[in-house]
């Protein structure tokens, strides 16, 4: 592996910046510099949980054992449900506290509380959101009793770890906090738990900045040129989940084996005449990411009669941004004997900072998760008064509530949020939004804009939910029956929920609470007018009427972010902005190619396909490119790269390497310069003509007059992508040699491109004088790896500040294979470079015919402590593309336990 290192730091405000340098000096003294040597060894040591032997935990009814294996994985067994959850709270506290505490402070918006005044304003658009406000409902009134009485179990046991730790003893990063402020972290609370589903549901809401950039994009470009950009489904050429089904009309219940007779969407098809806003809402935080088209999974299942075990399968491998810790922790939580007072045996993937099982097996079934996608938030614009606001001809008073951010050496700030039936108002808390309320053209019939219109969030995860309850039911069901009422409650955030059990059956169930438009909305593409109630949401889709799969006949389902059925054969809108499938018909065929002519798909097969890491782009475009006839010989030197690839993007790939530049700069001499400036790249600048209401702006001597534009978006969230929905634009435009698409407006250096070949002889030509200056003159030389590396940073302090800070709490780089819309998803941007932004966070294959001989591995390790042998001891090997063996019966996890420590009432 390469070694580690780190990015330079970045600039700061003058105050901050002083701030993080004292917790520079304070870690170079923890990390063994100088005269702290001594010191440092203690805080070190003081934060490593105690591992073996016997401790106290009050409240248990009995013992409870905790079993480690040699990666650091905990494997927890007691009498009680309520003594089981007790100890995975006090176990995750160990290894995770601080992970834990972050999270709960994003989530209730105090973070300024940890770190200061440089956190204000995003604690003032969380606390706007309400998130805690609605975790509180949730426990208030819609969890059940054994749900409430599992999360103050958890709590209690959170809460004893704490009691006995504090400071240098808790992690690393708090005894670096305490030279900063006095913040002393406060009892664990079961709300705490519950909201930070709302944080997954943040990053997995759907559509909302798909809604945006079209909106944004109609400042310079038209409606025909968007649509270009948003092509339809190709339903031909990639499958949906699910194969076939209805809608009864009469009962409104989905059957699987129904057919659809004219079915179209109930919420009809009316889009909005919103043409553009003018500003971005790209600084609207994203807690596990960019909000965008590489967050997604893979999971599929196969059924046992194509598996060479007689049983099924299950893969799965969530996409999420890198970050350090991993955001999963590997955990077992058994019951010694199943019964009614002891509920549990499971195993699998859990959230830090919340009881249960997210994704895993129990003795009976297997289930994993991917990002359904569906269409669940929507923006309004609202005509307001300081105290109302405008909805069909009349002044609504706002519900309006006050907040108070404690500010870490420094005052309160106290901020007022306003609600209307459309949400809160979030412009208040953001100036782009504010922004686009002043600016964003809408139909003759609006109200007069005066100062600007506000901007408000329909959301469904700002109602509350029965989602905690459904986490619990999951982790007991024994049937697909049981798995289908447990998914029924999973409200937010919407997923695809794949299953397989002991007995052999494989199924799906499409869950969530997915809203059904009024007329005037339609399609959920563009925001609306909050001002006319036919804009509003009419409610929700059935439960009932959700797709699911039962044993289909092709014996397997696939869930890759692709539409989830055929528009065409189901009633209800559920998103117009799917993935396009490019992964999902990817898995498909690899099933497809093993199971012909009665071939069987072992474990190993499964492990390998989760590595896959084909282009389509590259399939899809190469021929072009082995076409050009160039001549320089410098570019032709590149070009032979491409002759006899496979198409394959392993680390060590220089044709990878080469191709993956050529698409990244095709994208950008096609389209990403004919972006409006708020969605490229933040300090890439060119030379445009202005444009207001008229059309372009001229001089005094009649001339087109340029300005100097700069973007305005993140590196990794910033367009063009280059995820599939890019493969579609472009597949569709390439028989066209002439398309307006590959003409580009020419400079002195640059006389433009008029004509397909020309463009990607451009970019050829752009390719190679790119990948010269960052890996050198010698193609030999040249990898995939080394310009797509994976670096995992510390999400507090690893994230800002001086290198040395990184360098402590950080790790990597790691040279990678995979890519953008491969199956193994090492997602990167190509409109800001080639680093890794997305990746599978974990991968697991489940063996229903034997649990023993499943596998998984994390992203990084066990432990969240940065000293700990276990803080990124799986990454290697997640790398390569290894999986751990996964124990689960007693006689396994004893068999690999090093650790043993037992909880004592």
């Amino acid at each position: 592996m390469p070694a580690n290192k780190t990015a330079p730091a970045a600039k700061k405000k003058k105050g901050r910046r002083a701030r993080l340098l004292v917790i520079a000096v304070v870690l170079l003294l923890v990390a063994g510099v100088g005269y702290g040597t001594f010191w440092s060894i203690d805080t070190v040591r003081a934060s490593l949980p105690e591992t073996t032997g016997s401790l106290k935990l009050k409240g248990l009814a009995g013992p409870v054992q905790v079993k480690r294996d040699g990666s650091g994985i905990p494997q927890i067994y007691a009498d009680t449900s309520e003594d089981l959850f007790r100890a995975q709270g006090f176990v995750q506290a160990q290894d995770r506290f601080w992970e834990m505490d972050v999270r709960r402070h994003m989530t209730a918006g105090r973070l300024s509380e940890m770190f200061g005044s440089g956190q204000v304003k995003t604690d003032a658009f969380l606390r706007t959101l309400g998130w805690r406000e609605v975790a509180q409902k949730e426990y208030d009134t819609k969890l059940s009793p054994d749900t409430k009485k599992y999360l103050r179990a958890y709590s209690a046991g959170v809460n004893a770890y704490l009691k006995d730790h504090k400071g240098k003893s808790l992690s690393v990063e708090y005894a670096a906090l305490g030279f900063t402020n006095d913040y002393k972290p406060q009892q664990w609370t079961p709300v705490d738990s519950v909201a930070w589903l709302k944080a997954m549901a943040w990053d997995l809401r759907g559509n909302m900045q798909d809604e945006i950039d079209r909106s944004l994009m109609s400042s310079r470009l038209t409606d025909k040129q968007i649509k270009d950009l948003y092509p339809p489904y190709p339903y031909d050429r990639n499958k949906p989940i699910v194969g076939g089904g209805a809608v009864n009309p009469v009962t409104r219940k989905f059957d699987p084996k129904g057919t659809a007779d004219g079915a179209s969407s109930a919420t009809g098809g009316y889009q909005t005449q919103l043409s553009s806003l003018s500003d971005t809402l790209d600084e609207i935080p994203a807690l596990l990411g960019p909000n965008g088209s590489g967050i997604g999974s893979n999971s599929w299942v196969v059924s046992g009669k194509n598996t060479t075990t007689g049983k099924p399968l299950l893969a799965n491998d969530p996409h999420l941004a890198p970050q350090m810790p991993s955001v999963w922790y590997q955990m077992g939580l058994h019951c010694r004997t199943v019964s009614a007072k002891c509920s549990y045996d499971a195993a699998g993937y859990t959230f830090s900072g919340m009881p249960g099982v997210v994704i895993g097996h129990n003795q009976d079934i297997a289930w994993g998760m991917t990002n359904l996608g569906a269409d669940v938030s929507d923006l309004y614009l609202q005509r307001v008064t300081s105290d109302s606001y405008l909805s069909d001809g009349e002044q609504v008073p706002f519900k309006t509530r006050k907040e108070t951010i404690k500010v870490a050496g420094g005052k309160s700030r106290d901020i007022t949020v306003r609600t209307t039936d459309n949400g809160p108002i979030v412009s208040d808390r953001n100036t782009e939004l504010d922004t686009v309320g002043k600016k964003a053209p809408v139909g003759d019939a609006a109200p007069d804009r005066g100062d600007g219109y506000a901007v408000s969030l329909r959301w469904t995860a700002l109602n509350p939910s029965k989602s905690m309850d459904a986490v619990f039911e999951l982790n007991a069901a024994k049937d697909f029956t049981e798995f289908r009422k447990a998914a029924r409650g999973f409200a937010v955030p919407a997923q695809n929920l794949i299953y397989a059990d002991t007995k052999g059956n494989i199924g799906y169930q499409a869950p969530g609470q997915i809203p059904v438009r009024g007329k005037g909305k339609g399609n959920g593409t563009y925001p609306a007018p909050g001002w006319d109630s036919s804009y509003k949401w009419r409610g929700y889709i059935p439960q009932s009427a959700l797709p699911y799969e039962l044993n289909p006949e092709r014996g397997y389902i696939v869930t890759a972010n692709q539409a989830v059925i055929d528009k065409d054969k189901y009633p209800y809108l559920l998103t117009e902005d799917w993935g396009y499938g490019a992964r999902s018909q990817r898995i498909d065929d690899l099933i497809q190619s093993k199971i012909k002519d009665g071939g069987k798909i072992s474990t190993d097969d499964m492990q390998s396909m989760q590595m896959d890491n084909s282009s389509e782009i590259a399939k899809l475009l190469t021929p072009y490119l082995l076409k050009l006839d160039i001549k320089d010989p410098y570019i032709r030197e590149a070009q032979k790269l491409l002759e006899g690839w496979d198409y394959t993007q392993d680390a060590d790939s220089a044709a990878a390497a080469y191709f993956n530049a050529v698409w990244r700069n095709t994208l950008k001499r096609g389209f990403g310069n004919k972006l409006p400036k708020e969605l490229r790249v933040k300090g890439e600048c060119r030379n445009v003509r202005p444009i207001d209401d008229s059309g372009p702006l001229e001089d005094l001597d009649g001339n087109t007059r340029l300005v100097r534009e700069c973007g305005k978006r993140a590196p990794d969230a910033a367009q063009p992508d280059g995820g599939d929905r890019w493969y579609e634009v472009v597949r569709k435009i390439l028989p066209d040699a002439k398309n307006e698409w590959w003409k580009t407006s020419g400079t002195r250096a640059d006389p433009g491109d008029r004509s397909r070949d020309e463009l990607l002889a451009s970019a050829m030509k752009d390719a190679r004088f790119e990948l010269t200056s960052k890996l050198g003159k010698d193609i030999d030389t040249w990898s995939w790896g080394r310009l797509h590396q994976l670096k995992l940073k510390n999400q507090t302090l690893g994230t800002e500040g001086p290198g040395v800070v990184q360098w402590l709490l950080n790790r990597g780089p790691w040279n990678l294979g995979g890519g953008e819309a491969a199956v193994d998803a090492t997602g990167w941007n190509a409109a800001g470079g080639y680093d890794v932004v997305w990746v599978p966070s974990m991968r697991m294959v489940v063996n229903l015919g034997n649990l023993d001989k499943s596998r998984w591995i994390n992203l990084t390790g066990a432990s969240g402590h940065a000293y700990s042998a276990h803080y990124s001891d799986q990454t290697d090997k997640w790398a390569k593309g290894e999986l751990l063996p996964w124990a689960y019966s007693e006689k396994a996890v004893d068999k690999s336990t090093d650790d043993k420590m037992v909880l004592m009432p």
